[in-house]
């Protein structure tokens, strides 16, 4: 298939900027009335897409979700933990501002990090940057890896452990580039980073330490909402696929069987393959949560329709046409257009009535990104 074939039309005012809210008015004692927000991710809304009969329903909540699943079936979500990625540094001699985005960690006891540097072209080799106003966090430039990449040694002795407390502690929320260079009608950078936002861009079950970006479809799994998963009989199980910023990336080609996904790193435990194989072998329904997670199990899925446990890397890079192995229902958000998430949506519920639902939503003035609404596709 084709690049322009996974476009569509996302007005700018329907990108989401923070996680979806609720607004609730009280009264007290003297009939003084006060409205708040509270955000609700839970209820974020929701497309849903039925395979067979090709209908579409449009509803009003998440919540509804468990209108679609019976006592029994699984959800798999992926528990990689976010990094406090972006830090700001200053270049010495300049003070100019740097922004250094953690990438992976090279070697531990060398302090060696895969990094992106921005303004690139300010950066060289042997250049030295400072992340504290004390001085004693400092990085040394020793070599280029890409456009933007660089290879950082921290000059910073001392436990590995303490090293990456304080270094973690000066990073923020890794939030997506479509969100905090979103602009206003006034043209105007409108979306400032807060503190909330690292609580706001980390799974409630978050685990293993690895990601740059997170697994978006699992920001709307609240304690609550997965609390109802259990009383519903739902079961869980999880991978972990450390999400990197190649998802991002722009597809440079027309022809998409041209295109050479980045790998990413992921982990599926062999107590978790006979979770997964268990509830298929018993006839009931998996569902995916979020596109990491279908990456991750069409990874490991064998023809007879099971999973095997995993340590490694991926590059599946998934469109249409395509048959998934295991799952055969997945929850996903809404994502930007042209981008490898729609194309695996596409792929899973099917071309035409995928970007179908795209159009509807979009008419209905649904939400797009990591903090927007969802697809449910299901295979009825």
């Amino acid at each position: 298939m084709k690049l322009s074939q996974f476009d569509y039309n996302l007005p700018s005012a329907q990108v989401a900027l923070y996680p979806h809210s609720i607004e609730r008015t009280v009264t007290n004692d003297n009939g003084e009335e006060t409205t708040f927000s509270l955000k609700r991710p839970d209820e974020c809304r929701m497309v849903v897409v039925h395979k067979k009969s090709q209908k579409i329903e449009l509803r009003d909540s998440l919540l509804d979700v468990f209108d679609y699943f019976d006592e029994g079936d699984m959800f798999i979500f992926n528990n990689t933990k976010v990094l406090p990625a972006r830090l700001y540094g200053t270049k010495e001699k300049t003070d100019a501002k740097i922004e250094v985005f953690l990438l992976r960690e090279l070697n531990e006891e060398m302090r060696l990090w895969d990094v992106l540097v921005e303004p690139a072209r300010k950066i060289r080799i042997g250049n030295k940057l400072f992340f504290n106003e004390e001085g004693t966090i400092v990085a040394e430039v020793i070599d280029n890896t890409t456009s933007r990449g660089r290879t950082l040694r921290f000059l910073y002795d001392c436990p590995h452990d303490v090293f990456k407390e304080r270094i973690f502690s000066l990073g923020e929320a890794p939030l997506p580039r479509y969100v905090i260079d979103h602009k206003g009608k006034d043209g105007k950078l409108d979306r400032p980073v807060t503190e909330e936002d690292f609580d706001d861009f980390q799974n409630v079950f978050a685990e293993i330490e690895g990601a740059v970006t997170a697994p978006s479809t699992g920001l709307h799994f609240t304690r609550q909402m997965m609390k109802r998963l259990d009383i519903h009989g739902i079961k869980t199980a999880f991978i972990t696929l450390h999400c990197g910023l190649g998802i991002f990336h722009p597809i440079e080609v027309e022809d998409l069987s041209k295109h050479k996904a980045d790998s990413e790193e992921m982990h599926v435990t062999e107590e978790t393959c006979d979770k997964v194989n268990t509830v298929k072998k018993n006839g009931h329904r998996v569902c995916c949560v979020g596109a990491s997670v279908l990456k991750a199990t069409e990874t490991v899925v064998g023809t007879d329709g099971f999973i095997k446990p995993f340590d490694g890397w991926t590059n599946k890079f998934i469109f249409p046409p395509y048959n998934y192995g295991l799952a055969d229902s997945c929850i996903v958000n809404l994502y930007h257009p042209k981008t490898p998430m729609v194309m695996a949506t596409a792929a899973f519920g099917g071309y035409d009535i995928v970007m179908d639902a795209y159009k509807k939503a979009m008419k209905a003035g649904f939400r797009v990104g990591c903090f927007g609404d969802v697809m449910l596709i299901v295979n009825d």
